[in-house]
């Protein structure tokens, strides 16, 4: 499919993607993100197109499942900080400053992993994906996502340890 039959058969099905994603995430910005990142996988499939008996129907299935994975991401967040809240109240000053040193050490250690390990272990760790989500994410296998987690854990572990004395 070349750029003018894209334009014509695709470009099209936005305002209709706009709409079902403004819906769901309810947030006018995002959804526009969100339907831009749709027309530029579609952009990049666009060769392999014509194996869908409908454009329109596996567009406003990308469209919707982006918008629950934006949403998953939305919930994490409110819960991490909901958790930090509850934990910041219970606590007493010393341990609040103490939690804040050792966040603040393994968000630099984590940061100084290769690419790939701080990805997964960022999106295992932190962001609560499954091991079968970070490989469809990462275009890699489960069992190489849970041998570079291993190492990235094991690597974070053996730094905080270094670090920390």
């Amino acid at each position: 499919m070349n750029a003018r039959q894209f334009k014509q058969e695709v470009a099209p099905l936005r305002e209709n993607l706009l709409q079902i994603a403004n819906k769901m995430i309810d947030n006018v910005n995002d959804a526009e993100d969100l339907v831009q990142e749709v027309f530029l996988k579609l952009w990049y499939m666009r060769n392999s197109l014509h194996q869908y008996n409908s454009i329109q129907a596996f567009a406003v299935t990308m469209t919707k499942n982006l918008c629950i994975d934006l949403l998953r991401v939305r919930n994490r967040e409110v819960a991490f900080e909901q958790d930090n809240e509850l934990r910041t109240t219970e606590d007493n000053p010393y341990l609040q400053l103490e939690r804040a040193n050792t966040e603040q050490l393994l968000k630099g250690i984590i940061g100084t992993l290769p690419p790939l390990q701080k990805t997964i272990i960022t999106m295992k760790d932190i962001e609560g994906y499954e091991v079968e989500e970070i490989a469809g994410i990462t275009g890699t296998q489960p069992e190489a996502v849970r041998v570079n987690l291993s190492r990235a854990r094991k690597k974070v572990r053996e730094d905080y340890i270094r670090l920390s004395k």
